[in-house]
C-alpha cells in the first residue's frame, strides 16, 4: 500500500474542491481548506503549510497550547473547531484568530467579554438534531444570531455544523442545504461544513470551509 504526502494528499484534495466547484458552477478560490490537526505533529502542520494550506483547526484548547507556539513562525490563521468551555475562552483568545463553533448564548457572552478586540466567530448549528453534538437548533440560530452579534467584540461571519456519520456523503446532503439556508435567511456568508468523507457534497452544497483532517495528515495516530 502506497503512503502518500501531506503534499500529495493537499494536491488530491484541491483536485477534488475544483471538481465540486465545476459541478456546482462555482470557484474553487471561493472553498478555504481549514486542516484539522488534531492528534498530528507539528511536523505534519509545516509540511500542510509547504503544500500552501493556511488555515488550520484544532479542537481542543489543551493541545492547542501545546502545538501552536511551536509552528508560530508560520504565520497561520488558526480556527478553533470543537467545543469551547467558557473555562478556557480567555486562553482559546490568546491562540486562535477565529471561534469556528459557537454553540451557545453564554459562550458568545464570555467571548466579547474576555476580547480585547474584534473576534471572527461562527454559529454552530446542531442541524440534525442530535443528542451528542452541541450547537443551537436551526430555529435558535434564527432567534439568537441578532442577539449574539449585538454583542460588542463579536464579528458573525457565518454557521458551521458537524454532519452526522453517514454511510454514504449523498445521505447528508440535507443537513447541508439547511445550514446554507439558515445563513441565506441571516445574511451570513460563510458556511463551514463539510468533512473528509463529505466535503465534496457541502462544496456542491455552497461550503466555503471544509475542514480536513484525514484528507490532509492520512490517518489519525492515537485514540
Amino acid at each position: 500500500m502506497v503512503t502518500l504526502t501531506v503534499a500529495q494528499r493537499v494536491e488530491e484534495v484541491r483536485k477534488r474542491i475544483a471538481a465540486a466547484c465545476l459541478r456546482a458552477g462555482r470557484s474553487p478560490q471561493e472553498v478555504t481548506i481549514v486542516a484539522i490537526t488534531k492528534g498530528f505533529p507539528p511536523q505534519a502542520i509545516i509540511e500542510a503549510w509547504e503544500a500552501g494550506i493556511r488555515h488550520f483547526g484544532e479542537n481542543r484548547v489543551q493541545e492547542a497550547a501545546i502545538k501552536i507556539p511551536q509552528v508560530s513562525h508560520l504565520s497561520a490563521t488558526w480556527h478553533m473547531v470543537g467545543h469551547l468551555q467558557t473555562n478556557k475562552v480567555k486562553k482559546a483568545l490568546a491562540l486562535f484568530h477565529t471561534i469556528d463553533s459557537v454553540d451557545s448564548f453564554h459562550l458568545a457572552q464570555e467571548i466579547s467579554k474576555r476580547a480585547q478586540s474584534m473576534v471572527p466567530i461562527l454559529l454552530e448549528v446542531n442541524v440534525a438534531g442530535e443528542a451528542s453534538k452541541f450547537g443551537f437548533t436551526p430555529q435558535e440560530v434564527l432567534r439568537e444570531a441578532e442577539r449574539v452579534a449585538s454583542l460588542s467584540h463579536l464579528d458573525v461571519r457565518g454557521l458551521m455544523t458537524v454532519a452526522p456519520l453517514a454511510s454514504h456523503p449523498e445521505e447528508v446532503r440535507p443537513i447541508f442545504r439547511r445550514l446554507r439556508e439558515l445563513a441565506r435567511a441571516l445574511g451570513l456568508r460563510e458556511l463551514s461544513m463539510g468533512m473528509s468523507d463529505d466535503y465534496e457534497v457541502a462544496i456542491e452544497e455552497g461550503a466555503t470551509m471544509v475542514r480536513l483532517g484525514r484528507a490532509i495528515f492520512g490517518p489519525r495516530p492515537g485514540p
